[in-house]
């Protein structure tokens, strides 16, 4: 793994990158970096239509961490409902579902904010920690967009 955290606007970085972010499991995506992903490639409406029923899914099986692709985005899902918090157990089965898409999708650079640690109130050096560790036997390049 190359990880690298730079100042950087996440949605500059070239096209080779897949950008990941937080989101519930209702597809709210009402406020902070999930707006603008939203405004950028309508990942609520997109998300709604092709996965209708999926917060049931996510309670039902008590997956407790999610990522679903779609396109060059990878959505992390942490936290059932948008009002909910994730927790650091979440946060690390959410990645490790990353993890698995990224093997099987051959992604090898990832561009991300500081996940977890704007309005879901995760510590940025305990999520950062999981990055690592779950990424560390693995060649993908991870760049973490800091705001400037």
């Amino acid at each position: 793994m190359i990880y690298k955290e730079e100042a950087k606007d996440l949605f500059s970085v070239p096209d080779e990158y897949y950008l990941a972010h937080c989101i519930s499991a209702d597809f709210a995506m009402g406020k902070g970096i999930v707006v603008e992903f939203n405004r950028r490639f309508d990942m609520k409406r997109i998300l709604q239509k092709k996965y209708p029923g999926y917060i049931d899914q996510y309670v039902k099986c008590s997956i407790g961490g999610d990522c679903i692709l779609e396109g060059r985005i990878l959505n992390l899902i942490t936290k059932e409902r948008y009002f909910h918090k994730p927790t650091l157990a979440s946060m690390k089965t959410a990645l490790q579902k990353m993890k698995e898409i990224c093997g099987r999708e051959q992604i090898d650079k990832i561009a991300m904010p500081t996940i977890g640690a704007g309005l879901d109130r995760l510590q940025w050096e305990d999520v950062a920690a999981q990055i690592k560790d779950v990424f560390e036997d693995t060649g993908i390049e991870i760049l973490i967009c800091k705001l400037k």
